[in-house]
């Protein structure tokens, strides 16, 4: 029970984490505010983050399930996770702590909204938001990526949780995103002043994630992989 609440602890901030990261982050507020560009009522734009926040994690729970369901229901894949998965968590936790701490770094090109996804989205109006919460979602950058397949992924099947672990994951991603459609309706004043303070925290977030990793990473090696600890 211990070890599941640590993992459902961890998923929400892997969440949180995945969403204040400069890519998604600029991501999300870019969705949010194409949408409600035209929207003059604020329990609109409000509507617009929340239907947005639902394709994410919608999105993150059904690929998390995918994901996981399917290799745990393969018996000879389950059996083998079953006896080396906390073998491999270790060497996978130090691969993303590296990426986290900067060690490692892949290029990235970004997400936007091209010509046609515009003229969807606008068609269906503030519903769109939904459409491009799911876009976005499936839209990875190194930084989501890494948390999501290498953060996520590896504990939910350690700790066989197909369904649990990547709502919680998705609730994490649902919560900066609400805090700024909140911010949107408001001002856009308010928006530029949550995203600096934002940017701050999120480098610090990273790098300590980065170092918790990697000394759990280290852990896992010592004790399942050589069995010094």
């Amino acid at each position: 029970m211990q070890e599941f609440a640590i993992a459902a602890a961890s998923a929400l901030w892997l969440g949180i984490l995945t969403s204040i990261s400069p890519c998604p982050l600029a991501t999300n507020i870019a969705a949010i505010s194409y949408i409600g560009r035209r929207v003059d009522r604020p329990r609109l734009v409000f509507a617009t983050g929340l239907l947005y926040t639902l394709g994410r994690t919608v999105t993150y729970l059904v690929l998390g399930m995918l994901l996981v369901a399917s290799v745990l229901s393969i018996p000879q894949v389950s059996l083998l996770l079953q006896k080396y998965m906390s073998k491999l968590l270790g060497p996978i936790l130090i691969l993303v702590a590296m990426f986290l701490l900067g060690l490692i770094h892949f290029s990235s090109s970004g997400s936007g909204i091209s010509d046609k996804m515009q003229r969807r989205v606008d068609a269906m109006g503030v519903w769109g938001a939904l459409l491009l919460g799911v876009v976005f979602a499936l839209s990875f950058c190194p930084v989501s990526a890494a948390l999501f397949f290498g953060g996520l992924i590896p504990v939910a099947i350690e700790v066989n949780s197909p369904v649990t672990l990547p709502s919680v994951y998705g609730v994490g991603t649902a919560v900066p995103v609400l805090v700024f459609a909140v911010l949107i309706a408001l001002s856009a004043q308010s928006v530029g002043k949550a995203f600096n303070a934002l940017s701050k925290i999120e480098w610090w977030a990273r790098r300590l994630t980065g170092i918790i990793f990697l000394a759990v990473g280290i852990y896992y090696s010592l004790k399942y992989i050589f069995e010094v600890v």
